[in-house]
């Protein structure tokens, strides 16, 4: 528990980049990662750096030691850990609402939720061109946004993480806010 206290309390310093073959790599590492205390972002490395996947976790680096044993020992694969020495580019935030009057589509990055104002219901799924999209629009299209699972525990590519974001923001539309 003074572990896990310990590194809650840890600043954010990054300086190191985890690099992945695979995008579902990244995904389920930040997620392991995550449940271990571990404070990390999900970013976009620079091209020179790139092995394959244009998704990387960004760590603190002096947790480097931690983080490859649990990878390691979760027989995560990855490719290297190496010290930032350029500038990591956030994943695109840009969020778009549109109003069609009873419904309301999100759209992040290539990815759009369509959902019906008064009762929440999912009605439509669209854009990407990963393979799990068929199975994402199975999953979530006729449910309410508050008991649809959340994409990005469903799907492992970049279509899945920008649908998830799109899915945050029609959660928070339909309930009253908005987290953009």
């Amino acid at each position: 528990m003074a572990l896990r206290k310990r590194r809650q309390e840890v600043k954010f310093e990054g300086g190191g980049l985890v690099i992945f073959q695979e995008v579902s790599h990244a995904m389920i590492s930040e997620k392991m990662l995550k449940a271990a205390g571990y404070i990390m972002r999900l970013v976009a490395p620079p091209p020179e750096l790139r092995k394959g996947c244009d998704l990387a976790l960004e760590i603190n680096l002096v947790e480097q030691p931690g983080i490859e044993r649990l990878l390691i020992e979760k027989d995560m694969a990855y490719v290297s850990i190496d010290p930032i020495r350029v500038k990591t580019a956030p994943l695109l935030e840009v969020v778009k609402v549109t109003d069609y009057g009873e419904w309301v589509m999100v759209k992040a990055g290539n990815m759009k939720i369509t959902y019906e104002k008064t009762s929440g219901v999912i009605v439509n799924i669209s854009g990407g061109g990963c393979p799990d999209i068929p199975y994402l629009h199975a999953e979530l299209i006729d449910k309410r946004l508050d008991e649809a699972p959340r994409p990005k525990d469903l799907g492992f590519t970049l279509c899945a993480l920008n649908l998830d974001r799109a899915f945050d923001e029609c959660i928070a539309l339909y309930s009253g806010g908005s987290s953009t």
